[in-house]
């Protein structure tokens, strides 16, 4: 909801502007000069308000920072719905937005600058908190945020096709890794606290195969399609040469060390270390 605060007037303010909600129209329209908002001494560019307001609408459907707190709370409901709703449906609804949107967003740079340090922000934000977790579905959960705030910053440093390739990479191997967790989550009678389980890689091998392996595609190992899609992200972020850019690099780079560090500590608590269910 607090998203929409932000998604309605963004649409208001273009139809406002442009006099139509029709994408081919707007982007025709985007690039005449506009009048800035002058109110109370401060001005405001029209088409930089309109695409700070979409951003704040697709943050919320994104689960950026700010309004993440939804996406973990969501693994309450059964673990199928939980992964097509963190791997091809609902969580990618913003970051698809952005991209369908991106000739608008390029014109204005301020726009860009926020969306930039915002993915960059929750990229470092989830990937923290999730080493934190004990529930097997929230550490996932908190993994889906954390790899969104990278297609977030990729579209932010003008890469949409990136951010896109990383999208549809990112809808596989996490729903292998939910589809997963649900079959050691059932097999264990609905529990779901990783410390509570253990030894689990004998009785399931061919679960521990799969998490295994979208667990090295998470985690941008070489060779799974997750290597070439977050690469490339920060390659290209690395390549930006701007003070947003060099930020989303690093912040992502230490990123990708805590999420390695969530994703085999779920692994081995799950699989690995003597059974603590006594």
């Amino acid at each position: 909801r607090v998203g929409d605060f932000g998604l309605a007037p963004g649409i208001s303010g273009c139809f406002t502007l442009f006099q139509t909600v029709d994408f081919s129209t707007i982007f025709a329209r985007a690039s005449a000069p506009r009048n800035s908002w002058i109110s109370r001494h401060m001005r405001l560019n029209a088409i930089t308000l309109i695409c700070i307001l979409l951003l704040i609408g697709a943050a919320g459907k994104s689960a950026q920072i700010g309004s993440h707190t939804w996406s973990p709370d969501a693994m309450e409901g059964p673990t199928p719905v939980s992964a097509l709703i963190h791997a091809a449906t609902m969580v990618t609804a913003g970051v698809f937005m952005i991209a369908r949107c991106s000739p608008l967003f390029e014109y204005p740079p301020t726009a860009l600058i926020v969306i930039t340090f915002a993915g960059a922000m929750t990229s470092f934000l989830a990937a923290t908190t999730g080493i934190l977790q004990n529930d097997l579905k929230r550490v996932i959960a908190y993994s889906t945020c954390s790899q969104l705030g990278y297609m977030i910053f990729a579209c932010g440093i003008s890469n949409y096709s990136v951010s896109v390739f990383h999208l549809m990479n990112h809808a596989f191997f996490k729903a292998l890794l939910f589809l997963s967790a649900g079959s050691v989550i059932h097999a264990m009678s609905d529990e779901q606290d990783m410390r509570k389980m253990g030894g689990l890689a004998s009785s399931f091998p061919f679960t521990y195969a799969m998490m295994l392996m979208g667990s090295l595609s998470l985690i941008g190992f070489p060779f799974p399609t997750g290597f070439y899609s977050k690469d490339v992200i920060l390659e290209l972020a690395y390549t930006k040469y701007t003070i947003s850019g060099n930020f989303a690099f690093w912040l992502g780079s230490v990123s990708v060390l805590f999420t390695s560090y969530y994703s085999f500590r779920s692994l081995f608590l799950t699989f690995r270390v003597p059974t603590n269910a006594f």
